[in-house]
């Protein structure tokens, strides 16, 4: 990718998320957690879709953009408040993606395709919407099953996992039964799988 429009756009989008709170530690480094994630997603699409299109690209960098500028407790408990929370989220994300985008000269064809994904509306009919959540869904398993399997009785992280793979295309669950997870994660994975 040598695009100018496309650098800008990957910058702009970095940017915003170098101001999260939260951290994570990868290789030994302490970063922002939406930018490290970004990192990630953006790498697991580029693996699934060689070839993957720039709107897709940035989408996957903005998919969580300023995450943290909603907090989950600001919509109440319960799963009607967390779609809810999730739904605002995702307008977050497009309108951040929008101002990347447009600053960096894109035209509004390639925006609305951006945030049409960043959306991730029906992945089932778009195989690039499903690309962007199989990659989301990789980097979750690699990065945060440890931590949320360390909460949970093995019941439920399972059905967790369950609910993951549901999401996933078969090209996705077969890169994360490939995946390398630490402390019982590659087990738990083939329980839910029903391997």
């Amino acid at each position: 990718m040598t695009d100018s429009r496309f650098g800008a756009a990957i910058a702009a989008i970095d940017a915003r998320n170098a101001d999260d709170p939260h951290t994570i530690v990868v290789n030994g480094a302490v970063r922002p957690k939406e930018q490290a994630h970004a990192e990630m997603v953006f790498d697991q699409v580029r693996r699934l879709r060689p070839g993957a299109s720039e709107p897709l690209l940035l989408a996957a960098r903005a998919h969580h953009v300023r995450r943290w500028s909603i907090p989950r407790d600001s919509h109440g408990a319960g799963r009607v408040a967390y779609l809810t929370w999730r739904s605002a989220l995702k307008e977050v994300h497009a309108a951040e993606l929008r101002a990347a985008m447009s600053a960096a000269g894109y035209g509004e064809a390639e925006i609305a395709r951006a945030e049409f994904l960043v959306r991730r509306r029906d992945p089932r009919r778009d195989p690039e919407v499903q690309t962007l959540e199989d990659a989301i869904c990789l980097v979750f398993l690699d990065t945060q099953l440890q931590e949320v399997a360390g909460k949970l009785d093995r019941a439920k992280i399972v059905d967790i996992l369950r609910k993951t793979m549901r999401k996933m295309s078969p090209e996705g669950i077969a890169a994360a039964l490939r995946l390398d997870l630490p402390g019982g994660g590659r087990e738990l994975l083939l329980e839910a799988a029903g391997a």
